[in-house]
């Protein structure tokens, strides 16, 4: 054979042929005798080649560790060529992006998701996730010392020697030697994880709950078409008042932080600050029991203490936000981990929305707990929670909360306010003293009550002025006039549990003209059920000091509560126990 090989190459390179492989040189004028060993030296090896081409390459160590993530193998056995075997790492990212180091994921999820293993398995979590600014975080492997290999978000621990996980490696020479396999040590489970179980639980159960019997409760049970599922609704709150953590961020001193207004139009932002403070049910002093993180500020109070009145500068109260935010990342890890997905900030003020954007991820990722829930402003359904803007001039409910029967209501409709907005003076320009029947008024006369006009009408127009929401709405539910909302672009209080179009009329601006048609063409055993579902509704935008089941505090927690079930959040900084 290599009698054969020799004479196809010129004369003077046939005394010189190496095969490095094996180690052999074959130079000179050879023997018979070594001839013959040759061989007898290459007929097994041949053979031994020629078994191995059909049964394929020796295993990788790749596709054992990385079966589940078929894009990673390419990547890592292009790079396992490396030098030192033991600096073995590889940075991979799911997206174009470039890597970023991400300590948490986050995703969105809704209660419909599969449930299949997750009552027998309480750590069955979504780990194929998205981070809120749409980046998905680096996959990395590592194998150094105190290495870690790290996968959707999972760091297991792994040993310090030329072992990866436990499966055979490569050794430097040209031989393989299968390491043995070693025993994998046990994942303590986190804090993190235990929190995210509990909820996916709670996920289960408000699922199960909408296709399964009403819930007993001894103070109430919701039921009727108020609502668009009365029995995930009833769950979902039952689940809340076992479950709900908030902590609330202790820094930050009055009247800006821990204050509000409690006695005016935004009396709302002021009460449920205080209320959370001293609440002792859900308000939480161990942070890591927390589900989501409060930002205690007014934005009344910035108005009022911070902007500089008639400046047109929004810089100083910007500033302060951000200043505060920046303090409660550096002092606590929880803003970090969730880039502020489960922390939340509440106002009733119109300058909320432009508040929160001072800070991106406060306006882009955070649940925004607002009155002014204008969507063409950036207001998100999934992600933040309507609120209603209740006047509370004396700080509570004396004298505001009744009213007749329809039979005793004479007046169609009624409305007085001041005109300002878009939608107002339309209102006033077709309807301002030009019908019995709709009562529209810039200006009470002299000696009418304002609520008890509404309480003698069947219909209270509830016109958004600059902003979409006006407390006339809660005004209405609570003399038990049926509110006819006329607005655009506003996402009601709790709309992802009550369904307005059951208990108020929802107009707009260009449906002004044609109000009286409107209202008159709903028959009165209609209305008579939604003046009944206005009474029964009402529950939930009461204010009781202390606050009762069901009220709007609890109401107001709920939708959180709510926003927080919709977001997973996974840490990679995962304990490993021997």
């Amino acid at each position: 054979m290599y009698r054969t090989l020799a004479s196809g190459l010129p004369h003077n390179n046939r005394e010189r042929v190496k095969h490095i492989g094996v180690g052999i040189v074959i130079g000179g004028k050879q023997n018979e005798a070594g001839r013959k060993q040759v061989l007898l030296f290459m007929i097994p090896l041949a053979v031994l080649f020629g078994f191995v081409s059909v049964m394929g390459p020796r295993a990788s160590t790749s596709p054992v560790i990385l079966s589940n993530h078929p894009w990673l193998w390419s990547s890592f056995s292009s790079s396992s060529s490396s030098s030192n075997n033991n600096q073995l790492k590889i940075d991979v990212v799911a997206s174009k992006a470039k890597a970023v180091d991400l300590h948490s994921t986050v995703v969105m999820a809704g209660v419909e998701d599969k449930k299949e293993g997750l009552l027998s398995d309480p750590l069955n979590l979504n780990r194929s996730s998205s981070t809120p600014t749409a980046v998905q975080p680096a996959v990395r492997v590592q194998d150094q010392s105190n290495s870690t290999m790290e996968i959707d978000g999972l760091n297991i621990s792994m040993s310090t020697t030329n072992k990866t996980l436990g499966v055979a490696v490569a050794a430097a020479t040209n031989e393989t030697h299968a390491v043995p396999m070693k025993a994998e040590r046990k994942r303590a489970v986190t804090k993190l994880e235990k929190l995210e179980a509990g909820l996916q639980r709670a996920r289960v159960a408000i699922k199960e709950a909408s296709i399964g019997n009403q819930t007993q409760d001894p103070d109430f049970v919701p039921l009727g078409p108020m609502y668009w599922d009365s029995k995930a609704f009833h769950r979902s709150y039952l689940e809340m008042e076992q479950k709900f953590k908030v902590f609330v961020y202790e820094e930050g001193e009055p009247p800006v932080f821990h204050d509000g207004p409690c006695k005016s139009i935004y009396s709302m932002e002021g009460n449920f600050i205080y209320t959370m403070e001293v609440n002792k049910q859900f308000r939480t002093k161990e942070a890591d029991k927390a589900h989501v993180f409060f930002l205690p500020f007014s934005v009344v109070k910035l108005v009022r203490f911070v902007y500089v009145r008639d400046s047109h500068d929004f810089g100083p109260i910007r500033r302060t936000v951000i200043d505060y935010v920046n303090l409660i990342a550096g002092k606590y890890p929880y803003w970090n981990r969730s880039l502020g997905a489960d922390h939340f900030m509440l106002a009733c003020h119109d300058w909320g929305p432009e508040t929160s954007f001072s800070v991106p991820y406060l306006g882009k990722n955070s649940i925004r707990v607002l009155c002014n829930a204008n969507t063409s402003e950036k207001f998100s359904p999934v992600k933040d929670v309507s609120f209603p803007e209740i006047n509370l001039q004396t700080g509570g409910l004396t004298g505001l909360i009744g009213g007749p029967s329809p039979s005793r209501r004479s007046i169609l409709a009624f409305f007085a306010g001041g005109v300002h907005g878009p939608i107002r003076p339309v209102l006033l320009e077709h309807w301002e003293n030009k019908d019995e029947d709709i009562r529209v008024h810039k200006y009470l006369p002299k000696g009418v009550s304002y609520y008890e006009m509404m309480r003698k009408s069947k219909y209270c127009l509830c016109p958004s002025g600059y902003e979409v929401a006006s407390p006339r709405v809660v005004e209405a539910i609570y003399t038990g006039c049926v509110p006819v909302l006329i607005s655009e672009h506003y996402v009601p209080p709790f709309s992802d549990v009550l369904n307005w179009k059951s208990f108020s009329v929802a107009l707009s601006t260009r449906d002004i003209p044609n109000l009286k048609s409107i209202l008159t063409s709903i028959s009165p055993r209609q209305y008579i059920r939604m003046h009944r579902r206005v009474v029964q509704v009402r529950r939930h935008f009461e204010f009781n000091s202390p606050p009762k089941r069901f009220d709007v505090f609890h109401m107001i927690l709920h939708s959180i509560w709510l926003r927080r079930l919709n977001v997973r959040i996974q840490n990679d900084q995962s304990a490993v126990t021997s």
